[in-house]
């Protein structure tokens, strides 16, 4: 049913597209471009402004040629993780690696070629279908940024699929968590290493006292913690005056992310008093949890499409947060779906080409499947007003 050829190249020439994060304008207009070639209506909103990025989120909407079917939500993220300059994809027995000193780019590239292929494939062949909306969001990677900005008045959509995730094709999330960032700027008190270190508050030793106090990494079957990042100190023979600590904490359970970000900014503040510093702590929710049931009617046509694929359809749950965690926010029942990528954010990162194939055809199936959603006790109602059963 695809073009297998035609996928891989494009997928070989959308990873070798400089696009990090805030500057996705080159891979946007490519991606307009063909959108507009596949008869979409193509805009752009204005978030680039707003994250100061040089561009901002590419949506597109293909009408239908069956008026009852749900709006089907199309989505996946242009902006890649460094380093990310220059990637020269290496197709060898099947798999597709980086040749370079960088990462693939599959994620999440290994999302955005498979739904053009989808989009060709279902005009191509006539296939039925309702009305299709396309997003190509910007910043995804470092907290949602373009999902977060975006006007929800734009989304069209009854259902959507956000292809993010690793996993192999057929694997379906049901479950993200939320995320909080929790910022600290610890003051200490600057003195002289060797002649009057006992004047001092060492920031680095408080610092060190508090997150050697703190429980990281996985807290539960829920719930993780980092420290990401510690900045501080001039010199050795300055007893450093300021340190700043940047964590994170997530949870799938929003009782559980609030308590764990309490009990880590609680922590540094009484680490902070103990020593006679001062801080500075600034905690940013940068997504909220979700979770949808196997029961749900997105589950159900996602579990559908992937046996239509040939796929076997696996649900699971998910440590890592999507623009899929904004979209139900926004209203839209929205699902993850796997692509995959293998060993995302590093060098190692990698991808089956079998697995492009495998998400294509899903994609065509989802677009198929509802355009004749199956029946159900818990429907939807869609834009228009109509229920779906």
């Amino acid at each position: 049913m695809i073009n297998r050829e035609r996928l891989l190249a494009e997928f070989l020439e959308l990873t070798r597209i400089d696009s990090p994060t805030r500057k996705e304008r080159q891979i946007a207009d490519l991606l307009k471009a063909r959108l507009v070639n596949l008869k979409m209506t193509v805009t752009e909103d204005q978030v680039g402004l707003v994250i100061r990025g040089n561009c901002g989120n590419v949506f597109a909407y293909l009408k239908g040629n069956l008026t009852q079917a749900p709006v089907v939500l199309l989505s996946a993220h242009m902006d890649t993780v460094d380093p990310c300059l220059g990637i020269a994809p290496r197709l060898e027995n099947g798999l597709i690696t980086s040749a370079g000193p960088t990462i693939l780019g599959a994620d999440d590239k290994s999302g955005i070629a498979p739904i053009l292929e989808a989009l060709r494939v279902i005009q191509e062949l006539n296939i039925p279908h309702g009305d299709i909306q396309v997003i190509f969001s910007v910043a995804e990677e470092g907290g949602l940024n373009g999902a977060k900005h975006l006007d929800k008045t734009w989304l069209k959509a009854d259902l959507g699929f956000v292809f993010d995730s690793g996993g192999e094709p057929g694997s379906i999330i049901l479950e993200a968590p939320g995320q909080d960032r929790i910022n600290v700027t610890i003051m200490g008190k600057a003195s002289h290493a060797g002649v009057a270190p006992e004047d001092g508050i060492s920031a680095i030793v408080v610092a060190a006292k508090a997150i050697s106090s703190l429980q990281t990494g996985r807290i539960d079957e829920e719930t993780t913690s980092n420290i990401g990042t510690i900045n501080g100190g001039l010199a050795t023979n300055i007893v450093a005056e300021k340190v700043e600590v940047t964590c994170e904490s997530r949870s799938r359970n929003i009782g559980k992310l609030e308590r764990q970000t309490a009990q880590m900014c609680d922590t540094f503040k009484r680490c902070v008093d103990e020593a006679g510093a001062t801080a500075k702590i600034e905690v940013i929710r940068l997504y909220d949890p979700f979770k949808l049931d196997e029961k749900d009617l997105i589950a159900r046509l996602s579990a559908q499409a992937a046996q239509s694929a040939g796929l076997t359809a696996t649900f699971k749950v998910t440590g890592g947060g999507s623009d899929a965690n904004y979209y139900n926010r926004y209203g839209v029942p929205c699902i993850v779906l796997g692509t995959g990528m293998l060993k995302s954010h590093t060098t190692e990162e990698c991808i089956h080409e079998q697995d492009l194939y495998n998400t294509a055809n899903f994609v065509v199936e989802i677009i198929k499947v509802a355009a004749n959603p199956m029946t159900s006790d818990s429907g939807l109602t869609t834009h228009r007003g109509e229920r779906i059963e």
